[in-house]
């Protein structure tokens, strides 16, 4: 892989869960976070749902492969997070490079929407302080 390593801190595994977007399917999704770094940083995980150990390391390895093949299709500086859904043994690498493909670089070029739930950038902050404010 040319732009990319491997993610191992779970730091960063949780800053790209809840602070990043992501995109998903039926039986894989993938979030993603900038990480300002010349590379790209990639995890994979697969829930023990998935099967035994041999089951999800074969997982992995399929959706590295599929990573692998669409790599230079990426932007560059992102924290991806591949996580496994429950469909996922029974799909081939073509499968999850469509997916790479088709709706994974489409969202990560396109420009980040505003969250509906955030007013003012404060989000459920603003709805507190309206209520201490009535409270007073």
């Amino acid at each position: 892989m040319l732009f990319t390593v491997v993610l191992k801190e779970n730091k960063a595994f949780q800053r790209c869960y809840r602070k990043g977007r992501f995109t998903a399917n039926g039986y894989v999704c993938a979030y993603f976070f900038p990480n300002r770094m010349p590379v790209n940083r990639l995890g994979i995980t697969v829930s023990k749902k998935n099967g035994n150990a041999v089951q999800r390391n074969r997982i992995k390895r399929i959706v590295r492969a599929a990573y692998r093949l669409n790599e230079d299709k990426l932007p560059i500086g992102y924290d991806i997070v591949f996580v496994g859904r429950n469909d996922i043994a029974e799909k081939s690498s073509a499968d999850i490079e469509k997916f790479i493909c088709t709706k994974l670089v489409k969202e990560m070029n396109s420009p980040e929407k505003k969250d509906p739930r955030k007013k003012n950038g404060r989000g459920q902050n603003n709805r507190i302080q309206k209520q201490n404010q009535i409270k007073e």
